[in-house]
């Protein structure tokens, strides 16, 4: 199901909780929701359609591709740039990592282990920052 994209900031600043194999429905809206947003969107965590656990989704080529639990391990070639987020209006300065790995579970619940590159690494630092309670 589409839900609404979450503005409310304190909701948002709240650090998320584990995901768990009962969460896949939160899964499934954040497929839907994406997929309404995608001429705006390339990414979305579960805190941004109302749901404080710890899943992100984002787009990679013509894929989506979901995590549960991700946490960066290893970050690599530090960079500054700008970003928006549909939970905030305008664009904010942050810095990111060009390398980033990050361990995480996969919508089987199966533990995986990714390195990433480029704007698909700087996608899941923004996510990962909304699991923390980091506003950009």
């Amino acid at each position: 199901m589409e839900r609404q994209i979450v503005r409310d900031v304190l909701f948002l600043k709240k650090k998320s909780i584990k995901a768990d194999s009962n969460d896949m429905q939160i899964v499934e809206d954040l497929r839907d929701t994406l997929k309404a947003n995608h001429e705006r969107c390339v990414g979305m965590a579960a805190n941004m359609i109302g749901f404080n656990k710890r899943i992100i989704i984002f787009t990679a080529g013509i894929m989506d591709i979901v995590m549960l639990n991700p946490v960066i391990v290893k970050k690599a070639q530090p960079y500054e740039t700008e970003e928006g987020c549909l939970s905030l209006t305008g664009v904010r300065k942050v810095k990111r990592w060009e390398k980033i790995t990050v361990e995480y579970q996969d919508t089987q619940m199966k533990k995986k282990r990714s390195d990433f590159t480029g704007f698909i690494a700087q996608i899941i630092q923004h996510e990962c920052d909304h699991l923390e309670g980091i506003i950009i």
